[in-house]
């Protein structure tokens, strides 16, 4: 059984999970999840002003002072919420599964027209014949992801137990047990 805390960051590249993974801690925790994306994006897939983030995420992790599950990669913010975290769940699939997922989740959302964050929507053009795409985006970050989060852990000062998953049967192991600890 593992122990967690009641604060827990969840890192890790595009399609490995975060805000799955996030969101089934939370309800196994009784805590609320916290999905960085929902705080950052205004309509038109305008990015929130930094100042404006990051006191909203300030604002959050303050209302929820019982415990949270926190999603997401802005190393804008991670000076908030890691002093304050107990965990780190770092999810760390391989590229393959990890590019899977985007793709399938793209081209789903895509044909759903599925509303994501207020008033944006993954489309065709977006996701395709864009230099915004999110699978362009996953391919050039993918390293870039691995080296920020490894030197903010190195470099930022906490006190959080780092977990890294590197399969989705160790993610659905790791799961397993915190629920189980839980109970």
């Amino acid at each position: 059984m593992v122990d967690i805390g009641r604060r827990i960051v969840v890192y890790g590249p595009t399609g490995s999970g975060k805000t799955t993974v996030a969101a089934r801690i939370a309800v196994c925790l009784g805590v609320h999840h916290i999905e960085l994306d929902a705080i950052a994006w205004l309509p038109g897939w305008v990015m929130k002003p930094l100042d404006e983030y990051r006191a909203d995420i300030s604002k959050v992790l303050n209302e929820h002072n019982k415990g949270w599950v926190c999603d997401g990669n802005y190393s804008e913010v991670r000076t908030l919420t890691l002093p304050q975290a107990d965990t780190v769940v770092w999810l760390r699939l391989s590229y393959r599964v990890a590019f899977w997922r985007v793709l399938k989740r793209t081209v789903t959302r895509a044909w759903r027209r599925e509303m994501l964050w207020g008033t944006n929507y993954e489309s065709w053009r977006l996701s395709f014949l864009s230099r915004d795409s999110l699978l362009l985006y996953q391919a050039t970050a993918w390293r870039r992801h691995h080296r920020g989060v490894s030197a903010d852990l190195e470099g930022l000062p906490h006190h959080a137990r780092v977990y890294e998953l590197r399969s989705p049967r160790e993610v659905e192991v790791f799961l397993a047990e915190v629920c189980a600890a839980d109970r």
